[in-house]
């Protein structure tokens, strides 16, 4: 199979053709689309969170923000097979085209398709992405960037950004510089390790693979950057742009683990960015942003329920606030959906006829953070003067984090004879705990191929009815924003590189097309 790579000198002719590429919206009324990924959500997990809404308060007819916004669902298939990931997923909501796993914004000959986003920024809209997992990560890049693979998050990084466009031998001087301009408005989420160098003295441990200084690049281009908590909050109402922040290394935290005077949450990501968006395209389009609630799909992967609980209320939290800002702005249309389900979860096992939604409650940590610590206080056992693994699992784990005060030795045993050995083993077996406690099973730690929700509010919102295939979804929003996927493909086509195989993939020669016509 041939694959072709798109550098990241695209944002260059994407902005270049805004003058002579596809039609201006300009004629066109101002118009707003707020595009939400609930990753690895399925219907059992929205029936999972209701129950437990309503078992607090006794109301068996209470619903949830999602619920009274329900439309339809969607198919979820990729190219190559029945059960998708969550780049081929994302890339069939961006570009409404089928492709293989693993693949971010191309199609499933490895060729670069233009994205939604892309559209709307030739179209002079503003762009945002939002998300609780890496920038780097196969949702948010499926909307930005074209690479045959999604573990290139390297790469990702640098097509993200502005940044010399020069091949990497050029001499040096502002002569040998291209200018480009920033093809992603507002940026939010994890994923700062990406954007250090490798070998870096920064705090931030870098994950790179090379020496490039990504966060300083940004600085220098122009970007507003933030990082914590403070620098976010400090942020002034209507920042210079593009706007850069990053506020983990990594993933940002489960929300049932968030400091919150360290992170911000997703619903405050949200309503920052909209505010942003909202307050700098006055004179343009409007804006188009992608909000993915990231970290609902590996609290399934991990089959631990009360984590994945709390990432659905935080989504849910986000939709009630995005629905208000509907509510204020007319000219704004809602959207959200699932790229797949994750976890195949039931609710109530065999033999009986129950579960227990209450006992989700009483949880305070993540299995990831549990098995954080447990691996920690492995390591140093020999040197721990607190006890033993088994009296911290024993005395701390179950009643404290899980908050079951009546163990059994077997519970104790199962999860003493995992700690500090394989992460994902551990994690399925603390969150397998509370699972058979309340009756919850799971048929895989992977994804699943079942439909998923979809639901739509506010302007143009008829058009997303039934059951929908995802690409058709994808369609759709291109078609509420008056813009052209086929136009912007042929653009960043032009952009693209052949890459022989995927092994090959990380050897280009970065000749950059810039257009000056």
């Amino acid at each position: 199979m041939k694959y072709h790579f798109l550098h990241t000198a695209t944002v260059a002719v994407l902005l270049a053709k805004i003058s002579n590429g596809a039609p201006a919206i300009a004629s066109s009324p101002k118009r707003n689309l707020i595009f939400m990924i609930s990753d690895g959500f399925g219907q059992t997990s929205e029936a999972m969170a209701r129950a437990y809404i309503e078992q607090q308060g006794n109301n068996l007819q209470w619903a949830s923000s999602l619920d009274s916004l329900l439309v339809g669902s969607v198919r979820t298939r990729s190219s190559d097979t029945w059960v998708t990931d969550s780049a081929a997923g994302a890339t069939a909501y961006s570009c409404a085209q089928k492709t293989y796993n693993g693949a971010i914004g191309v199609d499933k000959d490895g060729r670069a398709c233009g994205t939604v986003l892309e559209a709307a920024k030739l179209n002079g809209y503003l762009t945002g992405l939002v998300t609780t997992s890496r920038i780097t990560h196969a949702t948010p890049a499926a909307f930005a960037t074209h690479v045959v693979d999604r573990d290139m998050e390297d790469l990702i990084a640098q097509q993200l950004l502005v940044h010399d466009s020069s091949p990497a031998n050029a001499p040096s001087g502002p002569g040998n510089r291209t200018v480009i301009k920033p093809l992603v408005d507002v940026l939010l989420g994890g994923g700062l390790c990406h954007f250090v160098p490798k070998g870096s003295s920064s705090p931030i441990e870098s994950c790179r693979s090379d020496s490039l200084d990504l966060w300083n690049a940004a600085q220098s281009s122009g970007y507003t950057t933030v990082t914590g908590r403070r620098d976010f909050d400090a942020l002034p109402r209507v920042p210079q742009l593009p706007l850069l922040g990053l506020f983990a290394s990594s993933h940002m935290a489960y929300e049932i683990d968030r400091d919150y005077g360290a992170q911000p949450s997703l619903q405050e990501m949200t309503l920052r960015a909209l505010d942003i968006l909202h307050s700098q395209s006055n004179t343009t389009a409007g804006f188009f942003v992608m909000i993915e609630g990231a970290r609902i799909d590996m609290a399934g992967h991990d089959n631990d329920p009360a984590t994945h609980l709390r990432d659905i209320l935080e989504y849910w939290r986000t939709v009630d606030a995005v629905r208000a800002f509907v509510d204020s702005h007319p000219d704004t249309l809602l959207v959200s959906t699932s790229d797949h389900e994750t976890g195949g979860l039931t609710l109530g096992v065999d033999p009986q006829y129950l579960w227990h939604p209450q006992l989700l409650g009483p949880v305070t940590k993540s299995a990831e953070s549990i098995c954080s610590q447990l691996n920690i206080l492995s390591s140093k056992e020999d040197d721990n003067d607190d006890g033993t693994i088994e009296d911290y699992v024993s005395d701390t784990v179950f009643p404290k984090y899980l908050g079951i005060l009546n163990a059994t030795d077997a519970e104790i045993d199962s999860v003493v004879r995992v700690a500090g050995k394989d992460g994902k083993k551990c994690k399925r077996t603390v969150g397998g705990v509370v699972s058979q406690r309340a009756h919850i099973g799971w048929s895989t730690g992977g994804h699943t191929g079942t439909d998923v929700g979809l639901y739509a509010y506010g302007r143009g919102s008829s058009a997303f009815h039934g059951n929908m295939d995802n690409t058709q979804v994808g369609q759709a929003l291109a078609a509420y924003l008056g813009v052209s996927l086929n136009s912007a493909t042929q653009v960043v086509q032009r952009s693209a590189q052949l890459v022989l195989s995927k092994r090959q993939s990380n050897m280009f020669i970065h000749k950059p097309y810039i257009d000056h016509n």
